[in-house]
């Protein structure tokens, strides 16, 4: 019989073989490994879920079980597990405050949607009209790297807001938001 098959057994020959390591032998024994309940020999049985597959060889299978949980490690682990929890909450409570407090801009200079290919469409324009990033910067009066980002297809997550595009898109004659 083929390793990791169903685990129906059988087989019909002269006798079974481990479904983990293929050893034939008239004595196999359900094991559940790795989420599949397989016919293993006895030497193979000891990995059982707590090893998970075999690797076909039988060195230090020894059934010690090195990778299960007691019943005594629960509450440890529960223990673990709720105070990991609350610092994700105290970060999340410290963060609201914080915008709670600050308030946002979002709604002031709301970035528009822009078409897929903006900043190659801003680059070629501003390359075409003869300026450096610098120039365009300083007519617009924003800072080279809102200028940078908008070439680069980065408005999202540079912040660039919606009044530069509208002022790009009013500069150059292009049109770059998607409406």
């Amino acid at each position: 019989m083929a390793k990791y098959s169903t685990g129906s057994g059988g087989g019909g020959d002269d006798g079974d073989a481990c479904e983990l390591c293929g050893h034939e032998t008239s004595s196999l024994e359900q094991a559940t490994v790795a989420g599949a309940n397989l016919l293993v020999c006895s030497e193979c049985a000891p990995h059982g879920e707590t090893e998970g597959r075999g690797s076909g060889s039988h060195s230090g299978a020894d059934g010690s079980g090195s990778g299960s949980r007691t019943d005594a490690d629960e509450p440890n682990r529960r223990k673990r597990a709720a105070q990991n929890t609350a610092r994700v909450y105290d970060a999340a409570r410290s963060n609201t405050k914080r915008w709670e407090e600050e308030g946002t801009d979002y709604e002031s200079d709301r970035l528009p949607y822009l078409v897929s290919d903006y900043g190659e469409r801003i680059e070629a324009a501003r390359q075409d009209a003869g300026l450096t990033v610098e120039e365009v910067a300083d007519e617009l009066d924003v800072d080279e790297a809102d200028v940078h980002a908008l070439e680069e297809g980065r408005a999202t997550s540079a912040g660039v807001g919606g009044s530069l595009v509208r002022a790009v898109e009013e500069r150059f004659g292009i049109d770059i938001v998607d409406e």
